[in-house]
């Protein structure tokens, strides 16, 4: 999914795990996705308080949404340089194209991991026969290493397992003895928990890893301290056990985990990179060569759609640099 703000801010990101073993609790933001009837998304990472958890780096919630009344996702080829999309759906069904040639409808249960390394783009569209869309749109920075590779997609199919009388679906990384093989470039965890009411379980989780908790449905508590829906609880490292529990009716959370990143990026609009510059050179070789069609060969490529890509705002007039 793209970001779609008008007026993105430039953000330097870094890990800032805080290492007391308290719950911090993040409150989303509503950002319309665009058009008249927007649908909303509800923006829970990047923030003042909390920019990275592990390398996940962007988190949008969406839905229930009637499609009906919003229109829907109707989002125009756009780019990405240096992340990974995942794309995670509790309803509906979201068409995908992208420029290294895939094409896929994304569907509840499935996982659909776009990796853009050096640059990439892409459209999102909801099938006509989605009445109802809601999910999860994330994104993980690529380690600097890595954040040069080759674009490229991925589809995981998780199996759906019990644990303590809750359904676990791991899309991403390894717990429970379930091992996705989709491909992570720095250790995450990403998972779906769905709670029966009145249920508590307790994860063994790494204590290497920062951990998240979005709340989508229910009351939900993250080692006794409470997380209201639509919220993003966090953990900094240091245990090896996380305790989840729901209230009188049934939760459903995504569980979020990563060693600190320990890398500073700079983001701005759809793109991640190192320095205020190399996002300026990516914007400009995406407005001369897709939006100015100057060059379908480059770096971005070219992808199937009946429209045209979307332009790219204006820079902001502040320049960021990174800390440190």
């Amino acid at each position: 999914m793209s970001n779609l703000e008008t007026e993105p801010a430039e953000r330097v990101c870094e890990s800032e795990p805080d290492g007391d073993g308290q719950i911090d609790v993040l409150e989303p933001r509503d950002v319309p996705l665009g058009g008249i009837r927007a649908m909303n998304v509800r923006r829970t990472l990047p923030q003042r308080e909390r920019s990275l958890i592990g390398a996940w780096c962007f988190a949008d919630h969406y839905g229930p949404d009637d499609v009906d009344a919003t229109g829907g996702m109707v989002v125009p080829p756009h780019p990405h340089t240096g992340l990974q999309t995942v794309s995670w759906l509790f309803a509906g069904e979201i068409e995908h194209r992208d420029s290294t040639g895939a094409h896929a409808m994304v569907r509840p249960g499935e996982l659909n991991l776009m990796t853009a390394g050096s640059g990439i783009q892409h459209s999102e569209v909801s099938t006509p026969e989605t009445r109802m869309l809601h999910g999860v749109q994330l994104w993980t920075a690529l380690p600097d290493a890595t954040r040069h590779t080759e674009p490229m997609f991925e589809r995981y199919v998780p199996p759906v397992i019990e644990h303590q009388g809750a359904r676990v679906s791991v899309f991403l990384g390894s717990m429970l003895g379930q091992h996705s093989t989709a491909t992570a470039f720095s250790p995450l965890l990403g998972a779906q928990i769905d709670l029966p009411a009145n249920t508590e379980i307790v994860l063994p989780v790494d204590a290497r890893f920062e951990h998240g908790v979005l709340v989508d449905d229910g009351d939900v508590t993250m080692d006794d301290v409470e997380v209201p829906r639509n919220h993003l609880g966090y953990r900094a490292p240091g245990a090896s056990e996380l305790a989840l529990a729901s209230g009188d009716a049934p939760a459903r959370i995504v569980l979020l985990g990563g060693e600190p990143l320990g890398e500073q990026i700079v983001m701005w609009w759809n793109f991640i990179g190192r320095s205020h510059e190399e996002i300026v050179a990516y914007r400009d070789q995406w407005q001369r060569d897709v939006i100015g069609g100057t060059d379908a060969t480059g770096r971005f490529g070219s992808t199937l759609y009946d429209g045209g890509s979307l332009p790219a705002p204006e820079m902001p007039t502040i320049r960021l640099k990174p800390r440190g």
